[in-house]
């Protein structure tokens, strides 16, 4: 039989040991509904700094960024207009022939003929470029000039070298206008041709039996058409081209031995450009 301060102590004892259960179950359950939680929201961070930013948002991000650049530096459909955007070459080339007129006062000395152009430069823009030129113009001598030098025929041979700049007055068009010119180092010479007998099939041989040349200045100006072609894209940077100048060519007078007067002509040149 229990006494009644056996009794009581027990009972301190069995509150006391349900109380810590109750606490240490309470604070199991705590902890076991935050970790979850609170892992979740840690792998949520890591996965949002790590997949939908450098995945999507910045990869995206950068795309746009390219596009609204590329369209900015003129790399886009508008690419054309601009200097140095798709379609535009620093280096510019030409290469063309045509035939020369006589003009002025030396038309009793010189008559019509043909003529070679090519020419390589930079372009500084589409509206302004520079090309070092080389032609080749041979022309015919009238029939009274050859007889009074002592020929049967007579040609004339011009070889000039010049700096030609060349300003485009509708630059961004398909067809334009431009301004040429310049000047240079121009060389002329001046042949009396006869035929002797023969070659070793028996045909006569053209020998010049007469001739003088000299060096000296020149310049020219003229006024061209031109049209640019498409390309595969509508890129395109060739251009045909039309022209027609007037050079003025200071060679020696008359009056001197290896002279007939200062030489004027009009080149008509088509050809290229690009």
């Amino acid at each position: 039989m229990s006494t009644p301060c056996s009794m009581s102590l027990m009972r301190r004892v069995c509150f006391l040991s349900s109380a810590a259960l109750c606490v240490a179950s309470f604070a199991g359950a705590q902890s076991s509904s935050l970790s979850p939680s609170t892992q979740y929201f840690a792998g949520e961070s890591s996965s949002a700094s790590s997949q939908p930013f450098s995945d999507d948002g910045l990869t995206g991000a950068g795309a746009l960024h390219d596009a609204v650049a590329a369209l900015g530096s003129g790399r886009g459909g508008g690419g054309q207009d601009n200097d140095s955007g798709h379609g535009f070459s620093k280096l510019a080339f030409e290469a063309g022939g045509g035939f020369n007129a006589p003009i002025g006062n030396d038309t009793p000395y010189i008559t019509w003929g043909g003529n070679f152009t090519g020419g390589a430069g930079i372009h500084f823009s589409r509206r302004f470029s520079l090309l070092g030129e080389f032609q080749y113009m041979d022309n015919k001598l009238p029939g009274a000039l050859v007889a009074a030098g002592g020929g049967q025929t007579g040609n004339a041979h011009i070889i000039s070298i010049t700096a030609a700049p060349v300003i485009d007055l509708f630059p961004k068009s398909a067809n334009s206008i431009y301004l040429t010119g310049g000047g240079g180092y121009y060389y002329k010479s001046t042949n009396f041709n006869i035929q002797e007998c023969c070659d070793f099939y028996g045909y006569p041989v053209t020998v010049t039996a007469n001739s003088f040349s000299s060096n000296q200045l020149g310049g020219n100006i003229g006024l061209g058409y031109s049209h640019r072609l498409g390309g595969v894209y509508g890129d395109g940077t060739m251009k045909l081209y039309a022209e027609a100048r007037y050079v003025y060519i200071k060679t020696p007078p008359i009056t001197e031995t290896d002279g007939l007067g200062t030489t004027e002509l009009i080149p008509v040149t088509i050809g290229v450009r690009w």
